[in-house]
């Protein structure tokens, strides 16, 4: 595992903080980009997309609607107890509380979300309630919980023994800097060092788009966001534009990694609109990025951001700060390919 010095030696950055280096025509054409043309498509975020994509598609290969499909395909992260990134079995705040955001959109504008949600494992179906129960797109904290039980849902513990565990074990330390460079990287890197769950499977978020063969779009994102945060912390799952973004017109947009990056740049309607003005899914994810880390290339040279877009059409593609982020992509020709995304960096983020 490279440690921030090693980082430093082999990125890319240590030639140039701000003369950002294009990727060669070559590069490009082994990024994992899967062209369009293929009707019904769901792609997410991640290797955990793989199940969470077949899932989706048992809605969306029958013709079934992509909000359907989207809510399906991340509640299989959400459910999942050996995932410490997403729903139920998500590591904790540093209070030892597991807060949840989760954020759906459909391709027609209708959109709702939850942050800071506690004691409801599926925070995206409370996410979906909002948008089609209230005049609402998002709620929050004790607000969002209330909602839930008003709508039905189970009210319940969601700290299970094995994050309680790794939460009482970063207490005999208790490393944390409310700052965003101090983020994912580290208390993966923190986890493995206490021997607990960790490393390049403990991501931080699912987000999936899906497309029908008619080109109506739909997207989903839900995660437990960074372990040992401040309380009430919220990154940019929950928050349209930012963590998630899906325009019928154009085609649709998610973010994974450090949200606060996400949310100064409004990320993923960023991707959108740069494929609205004529950019591939690939093209506008690598602009993002190449965004983000030219307004803060010091605050982001050890930390990762990466885009994933899907076209109305089916095209889709992605690209990181750092190498190491993968996608899922499930259509009717094949459900189980796990594609490779380009990066500005060649460091392996774990």
């Amino acid at each position: 595992m490279n440690n921030r010095r090693d980082f430093l030696k082999t990125s890319l950055l240590a030639t140039s903080a701000l003369a950002l280096p294009r990727l060669s025509q070559a590069a490009v054409a082994l990024s994992g980009t899967v062209p369009g043309g293929v009707g019904a498509r769901v792609v997410s975020t991640w290797d955990f997309g793989i199940p969470a994509n077949q899932a989706a598609w048992t809605v969306l290969g029958k013709g079934g609607k992509p909000l359907d499909a989207v809510e399906t395909g991340v509640l299989v992260p959400e459910a999942d107890l050996h995932n410490h990134s997403v729903g139920r079995a998500g590591y904790p705040d540093r209070d030892g509380k597991v807060t949840l955001d989760a954020s759906i959109m459909d391709g027609d504008g209708r959109c709702g979300a939850v942050a800071a949600l506690e004691h409801i494992a599926h925070p995206i179906k409370v996410a979906r309630k909002v948008m089609e129960d209230t005049p609402h797109v998002l709620l929050v904290g004790d607000g969002a919980l209330e909602f839930a039980l008003q709508e039905g849902f189970t009210k319940e513990d969601l700290l299970t023994p094995e994050s309680a565990k790794a939460w009482h074990e970063w207490l005999k330390q208790a490393k944390y800097t409310p700052v965003a460079n101090s983020e994912n990287i580290d208390y993966h890197r923190s986890l493995q060092s206490l021997g607990m769950p960790g490393g390049k499977n403990n991501h931080d978020t699912i987000g999936m788009l899906a497309v029908d063969a008619n080109g109506h779009l739909a997207g989903a994102c839900t995660t437990s966001g960074m372990a040992w945060k401040l309380h009430g912390r919220v990154g940019d799952s929950p928050l349209i534009g930012a963590g998630l973004y899906v325009d019928n017109e154009v085609g649709g947009a998610t973010s994974t990694g450090v949200g606060e990056e996400v949310i100064r740049n409004a990320g993923s309607f960023l991707v959108v609109e740069l494929m609205r003005q004529g950019r591939s899914p690939q093209e506008a994810c690598e602009e993002a990025v190449r965004r983000i880390v030219k307004k803060r290339p010091e605050a982001t040279k050890d930390m990762q951001v990466g885009f994933l877009a899907l076209r109305r059409d089916g095209e889709c593609g992605a690209f990181a700060i750092q190498k190491g982020f993968t996608y899922a992509v499930c259509d009717a020709k094949q459900q189980d390919r796990l594609v490779a995304s380009p990066s500005l960096y060649q460091t392996t983020y774990t």
